[in-house]
Order: structure tokens, then sequence, then C-alpha cells
């Protein structure tokens, strides 16, 4: 009998996942979005067996962010029904994909990435509009015109989708609220010039103030981070990166987890009850300070990037590590 792998057995930092946690935030999704409500974001967690998770939840759908996600997804047999919620300019990977049996929809806001699509062999897409964070989408009047484009080429456009992501790390719950109407008003109008039967947005942060999409995008809800966390959503912390004591002084302590293992672009990471004061290379500096060799479970700032720095996650019920799932979606 191969004896049971201890959390106090883990070399660190490791990143760690309470299967409890995972469990809970699972269902509480799928009991406010159930079915097709819900499109997970993989590049929340690039990890299949955690796609598989959610996928037996019900949610079946999922959004992409890389031409490797939605080939990965493929090769794991969760290919039903995939967007890649971003614009390419070379299709051919993912038309290989459609062509192989897979269903894959793409994201398109300019006459070059329709016909890329349409070049590379993709049957459907999406109309990206713009509703107000500065990155990818085109102006909600000009979405109608592109869908006739794209119908031109032989695509069939399935709808319009818009991320309201620069609502996502309002803290405030009311206002929150009304900038995503603001954003989905945009999305709603552009809607009905450009037809089909989805309204794809939000995320973690807008799931449940937004009623004008047809389904929502959330990944984070999964795991959470310590932005999301601030925001007194229902879903419990699950994800942690794991590190040890390597060092004490009289006012601070040292763990062995750094910039290299976490996500800073959202600041800090957290270890509640202490006070974290800064990270480095392989560093966390924090205080008050705890004896070397004591383990500290720190909550990465953003969950996404956190995970495309390790291979591997540990999945632990209390002081056992229960299965090991690797971080197979990571890379280009």
């Amino acid at each position: 009998m191969i004896p049971t792998r201890k959390v106090a057995d883990l070399p660190t930092p490791a990143l760690v996942v309470d299967a409890e946690a995972l469990d809970h935030n699972i269902e509480t999704m799928r009991a406010a979005l159930p079915g097709a409500k819900l499109r997970p974001h993989v590049k929340a967690h690039k990890c299949t067996s955690l796609a598989r998770r959610q996928a037996e939840a019900g949610h079946h759908g999922f959004t992409c962010a890389t031409i490797r996600e939605c080939e990965g997804m493929v090769a794991a047999g969760l290919g039903q029904d995939l967007m890649l919620a971003n614009e390419v300019l070379d299709a051919s990977r993912l038309g290989a994909l459609v062509a192989g049996g897979a269903r894959v929809t793409l994201a398109v806001d300019s006459v070059e990435t329709v016909d890329a699509a349409a070049r590379g062999g993709v049957r459907e897409v999406i109309i990206d509009v713009n509703v107000g964070l500065p990155r990818c989408g085109c102006p909600p009047d000009r979405a109608g015109e592109l869908a006739d484009l794209a119908r031109e080429r032989g695509l069939r456009v399935r709808g319009v989708m818009g991320y309201e992501g620069h609502v996502m790390i309002v803290e405030d719950g009311a206002e929150r609220a009304a900038q995503c109407r603001q954003s989905m008003e945009l999305l709603v109008a552009a809607a009905a010039d450009v037809g089909g039967e989805l309204i794809s947005a939000g995320g973690t942060g807008t799931y449940d103030c937004n009623p004008w999409a047809t389904e929502i995008q959330a990944g984070s809800y999964a795991l959470m981070d310590a932005q999301y966390g601030r925001q007194g959503h229902p879903f419990r912390q699950a994800v942690f990166v794991l590190a040890s004591v390597i060092s004490s002084a009289p006012e601070w302590s040292v763990a062995d987890a750094g910039l290299k293992a976490f996500g800073m672009d959202h600041g800090n990471p957290e270890l509640p009850g202490s006070d974290v004061w800064f990270c480095s290379d392989e560093h966390t500096t924090f205080s008050p300070p705890r004896k070397v060799g004591d383990r500290v479970l720190l909550v990465p700032g953003h969950v996404d990037p956190t995970m495309a720095y390790h291979e591997r996650l540990y999945l632990f019920s209390g002081e056992d590590v229960v299965d090991t799932w690797p971080i197979d979606l990571r890379w280009w």
C-alpha cells in the first residue's frame, strides 16, 4: 500500500488547492448559472483536470484565451463547444481542430480577423465589441457591418461578446453593477444589429449582476484570489502557494516564494493574520515573524498568471495530498 502523501512533505514553493473549497465553488456557480448560462474561462486555471470537474457540473461550453488552450481542451475530450475569446491572424490550427470534429467559435473585431477566420478554416465567429475596456473589440456601431462581412465570407455569426474587464476590479458592489449596466447597454445594442443567439460577456466580478448576457465567461470563481476575495462573493479561497519560512528576524520573516511564484499585477500576495511587506525574486517578506521551518499558505493577488507560473497543482484535503494535476494548458 502506497502511503498517503502529506502537504507537510511537499517541496516548497508549491501550488496547492483545497479540494473542499474547489468543490464548494463549482457547486455554488452551478446553482447560480446552470448549464449553458456559464461558459467557464480556462485561462484562469489552465488545467484540463479542473475543466473536467466543471464539465461534470454541467458546464460543457468553455472559453479559451489561446490557440494552445483550444488544442489542449480538444485533446482532453472537452472540445464540444469552445470559444476563443481573442483575435488571431493565423487561424489554421483552429481550422484543423474544426476539421477534426471540434466546435470552435473565434472572436473577430476587424476585416483582417474575419478574413483570417475564413482563410484558416474556422466556420463560426462571434463579433467582439468594445464595451469600455481599451483592449480588443470593434466600436459598437460597427458590429453589424462586421457581422455582414463575416456572413459574406461564408462564416456563421453566433452573436456578440464584450468583456467589461475594467469593471471586475471595482470593489463596491453597487458601483460595479452600475458600470456593468453601462457596458451591457452597448453590447445589447450591438447584438440587435448583429443577430445570432449569443450575448457572451462577464466574469467572476459581474456574474451576479449581468442579466443581459446569455452566458457568462467567469473563470476565477473556481480557485479565487485576493482581488476577488475582497468583493464579498460566496466563493472560497481554494488556491494557495505553500511556502516555507527560511529566515526570521525580530520584526519579520522570509518565505521561499517570490515574484516567480505569483502573478503580481494585482498586488502582493496576502497572508491572513500577517502584513506582507514585499516580494523579491524568490522571497516574500512579512510580519509578525514566525519560526524558521513553519509553513505558510499565501493567497495570490491574481490567480490567472499565478497558475501559469507552475507546472502542477497539488489537490489537498486536510493534511493529505489527494491528487496531482498538471497545469497542462500553460505556454503558448
